[in-house]
């Protein structure tokens, strides 16, 4: 397939919550493949469609050597909280502690359109919720406490890749710090 430009901070696609996939189709296979391969040569842990400019709940993940993918995902959070390091492909080079669910049930379909259940902690988990919020026009950045928030906007004000303007930051519109209620 291909390897696609990965859209950065500032662009509305990253803002803008993704349609739901409807048809199950060489081309949703097409794009998945293009996110596999986009996602492996960044290399990153996860990649979610509107990172490459496609408006559709769809993501893939690498962790732990495992390389799968989502579409229609809908999660279901552990009460219990990990907070560490996070990143992403679309703020590249920085990474900031960020608070997640510890563990995650994800539900969702394969590009088949088969039903899919993903179960993870940890590592996984925190990526599951990271693509998800992808999908819902979410940036990590937006979970962060405030005086982490300001600390990381400094930086992609200064990140070489970043553009003249100041980036809005939104505050995340997911109570408890994504946590099931």
């Amino acid at each position: 397939m291909s390897v696609r430009d990965i859209r950065l901070f500032g662009d509305p696609v990253l803002r803008t919550p993704a349609e739901p996939v409807v048809d199950f189709d060489r081309e949703l296979r097409t794009l998945v493949a293009d996110l596999t391969d986009t996602m492996t040569a960044a290399p990153g842990a996860g990649l979610a469609a509107p990172q490459i400019g496609v408006g559709l709940r769809v993501f893939t993940y690498a962790v732990d050597g495992v390389v799968g993918h989502l579409v229609n995902p809908h999660l279901t959070l552990t009460d219990e909280t990990q907070t560490g390091d996070e990143g992403c492909l679309s703020i590249p080079g920085l990474t900031f502690d960020c608070t997640r669910a510890y563990g995650t049930v994800a539900r969702g379909f394969d590009m088949y359109g088969e039903p899919v259940v993903i179960e993870g902690t940890d590592t996984l988990a925190r990526c599951l919720q990271h693509e998800t919020d992808h999908l819902d026009g979410v940036l990590f950045v937006d979970r962060l406490d405030a005086a982490t928030r300001k600390a990381a906007m400094r930086a992609i004000r200064e990140a070489e890749w970043s553009g003249l303007s100041a980036p809005v930051v939104k505050a995340s519109p997911h109570p408890l710090l994504g946590r099931a209620r």
